[in-house]
């Protein structure tokens, strides 16, 4: 069937391998929890602020948002990024981990003219070693809000 010894023989050896350890990637168990904080703002319209699942934190977008009052914070494109950063800092610090824990973030600007001055502010959080990133220009709804930002990071 095989065609010779070796072939088959070396087919046999390997295939247990093989199986064991697709066999232990298809049974992992993922634990999912919640990270909460009043420190940022809540999770609203059905989302959890974050989440951690194995050893990973998945930080929702956060907005320029007051976690107190719930309004924006600053005009400025600077101001609101300082303010976003500032809520993923307080949900990180919820889940234990910190900003330097962060290994990738996405941002979201309603106007693209807002980049410098969106990354200006970006470097003063993560003046070495930054995580990795991507960015998009997409309408934003809340009056007033010019950017979010989501991050993941290690816990």
């Amino acid at each position: 069937m095989f065609g010779n010894d070796a072939r088959r023989r070396a087919l046999t050896e390997t295939a247990p391998r093989l199986w064991v350890r697709a066999h232990a990637v298809s049974i992992a168990v993922v634990a999912k929890e919640v990270i909460s904080t009043s420190e940022a703002p809540g999770g609203f319209a059905g989302y959890s602020q974050a989440i951690r699942a194995n050893g990973v934190v998945f930080v929702s977008g956060q907005g320029p948002f007051d976690p107190a009052t719930g309004d924006v914070v600053g005009e400025t494109i600077e101001e609101q990024t300082r303010q976003c950063l500032r809520n993923v800092e307080a949900i990180l610090k919820a889940a234990g981990s910190t900003m330097d824990d962060v290994v990738q973030a996405t941002f979201i600007l309603l106007d693209e003219s807002d980049f410098a001055g969106m990354n200006e502010e970006w470097n003063r959080w993560f003046p070495t070693n930054p995580p990795a990133r991507q960015g998009a220009r997409l309408p934003i709804s809340p009056k007033g809000m010019r950017i979010s930002i989501a991050a993941i990071a290690v816990s």
